[in-house]
């Protein structure tokens, strides 16, 4: 599935750093690394090198979504972070409006996901060959017209919120791939990582970092 990318002139901004870590809010519309070609070049982790060149990848959020990332800047960081996010020890909430009210005001979606070959980087729901994929959520509040939602994430498949919500009939406002219609007619994906909690890899202490949802 081919795009044209044009990413956004927004920057990041930075929300904590230290010698370990470094943490900023990412802005919608634009790609955590690079994507095949050089017209996918620029991304965010390409716009932080420049002011922390020993910049490391822990993990990514989606071009359509905005929120709290974290990087490492030493090997050792990076290690410490990605085997947290392996081992399911970080705590993600991200908000989202979604089409229709959603009931009822919290629950869990229990869907395994897997790559949709055909139509990639689309996933799609399989529970044959499917990996297991559990999204929790809370209604904040609600019409018959749009929900708006705190979603953790208990597992981090790629494009798992998206598809779990579009599967319970209430895709996310805005979303390129799973909403159509109306749904889809939105200036953005209406969806934002707003919170992450993880153990600082010098410290052990868990820390949280937040940055409130631009919609």
């Amino acid at each position: 599935m081919s795009f044209l990318y044009q990413p956004t002139d927004e920057q990041p901004r930075v929300i904590h750093a230290d010698h370990e870590i470094l943490v900023v809010e990412k802005p919608a519309g634009l790609l955590s690394v690079p994507g095949r070609g050089e017209d996918r070049a620029d991304c965010l982790i390409e716009r932080l090198r420049g002011a922390f060149p020993t910049i490391l990848l822990v993990h990514r959020l989606d071009m359509d979504t905005s929120g709290v990332m974290v990087f490492a800047l030493t090997p050792h960081a990076q290690r410490h972070l990605s085997r947290q996010f392996e081992d399911r020890r970080t705590k993600k909430t991200y908000v989202a409006r979604l089409w229709g009210r959603l009931e009822p005001k919290t629950g869990t979606v229990d869907l395994p996901l897997i790559v949709d070959w055909p139509n990639r980087p689309r996933q799609k729901v399989d529970h044959e060959q499917g990996r297991p994929a559990q999204t929790d959520w809370r209604v904040v509040k609600a019409n018959d017209a749009e929900t708006r939602v705190r979603l953790m994430p208990v597992t981090g498949r790629s494009h798992q919120l998206r598809v779990h919500m579009a599967e319970l009939g209430h895709p996310i406002l805005g979303d390129p791939l799973y909403a159509t219609g109306a749904a889809a007619d939105f200036p953005r994906l209406m969806l934002h990582a707003e919170s992450l909690r993880f153990k600082h890899p010098e410290t052990g202490v868990m820390q949280g970092f937040t940055a409130p949802a631009p919609f």
